[in-house]
């Protein structure tokens, strides 16, 4: 049975006091939660603070982005060997933000994807469709499209290491609602693209995230349902009350499972 697994994606947001102080109460309270893997992805400028703080603990620390180069003159950018180096574990790629606004190809995050899986870091490979592409009717199939091209030469020992994060677009931060039975479409569709691409047994592994606005009064309509393995939670889980909430939904669900 697939772990579940909530990623604090903090974006731009916190400053050091903030972080440091949201890590000391996560890592307290991390000790009494077994069930479900945690994770946290700062800015980078408090990545080898968490790091430090998370020593120890079953917490997995991890960066939002990272050029697919191990070195060279590429200002701004972290390597993947800069990430292992101060022990983070996780990274998050193809974030919908970092495809919209820096431009990030398919081709692109299928490099970041390799460099990844090459320096042993667990990538969060994120999905989904804009709202104009929903409305068109072609969000299963634009969604299957990213999961196919960011997987490209990428075996299956390695695909299974990959968690998938499913990003409605046009509900995030729009008002709009992607309910859990939608998202639960979208994400059994892309566990069949898996399992069509490897086999049954790689799409078993494979978690696969949802991630659109979640907040601890909306989550549990969406993890009810057994092919959603966890949230990639991006505002909220700036606030510790409140993604504590949410991992707590995660830890306790598994009695109410849908299977649909």
């Amino acid at each position: 049975m697939r772990k579940k697994i909530l990623i604090a994606n903090w974006k731009m947001n916190s400053n050091l006091t903030d972080s440091q102080d949201f890590g000391f109460k996560l890592k307290n309270y991390s000790k009494e939660i077994s069930s479900v893997d945690i994770a946290v992805c700062p800015p980078d400028v408090y990545l080898l603070t968490l790091v430090n703080i998370f020593k120890e603990s079953n917490v997995l620390v991890g960066t939002q982005n990272m050029y697919h180069k191990e070195e060279g003159a590429f200002t701004g950018e972290i390597s993947p060997k800069m990430v292992k180096d101060i022990n983070a574990q996780i990274v998050i790629l193809g974030h919908s933000e970092r495809r919209q606004y820096f431009k990030e190809t398919d081709g692109e995050i299928n490099l970041k994807l390799k460099a990844a899986l090459k320096h042993n870091l667990i990538p969060v490979f994120c999905v989904g469709e804009d709202l104009e592409t929903r409305e068109k009717g072609k969000a299963p199939e634009w969604v299957k499209n990213q999961v196919l091209e960011g997987l490209k030469d990428i075996n299956s020992s390695d695909a299974e290491k990959i968690i998938i994060a499913y990003e409605p677009i046009w509900a995030i931060g729009t008002g709009k609602i992607c309910s859990g039975e939608d998202a639960n479409k979208i994400i059994k569709m892309i566990r069949g693209t898996i399992k069509e691409k490897y086999s049954e047994k790689v799409s078993d592994k494979v978690r696969i995230l949802y991630g659109g606005s979640i907040k601890s009064d909306n989550f549990s309509e969406h993890i009810k349902y057994d092919d959603i393995d966890g949230g990639l939670v991006g505002g909220a889980s700036l606030k510790y009350d409140e993604f504590t909430k949410i991992i707590n939904l995660a830890a306790n669900i598994k009695n109410t499972k849908v299977n649909a």
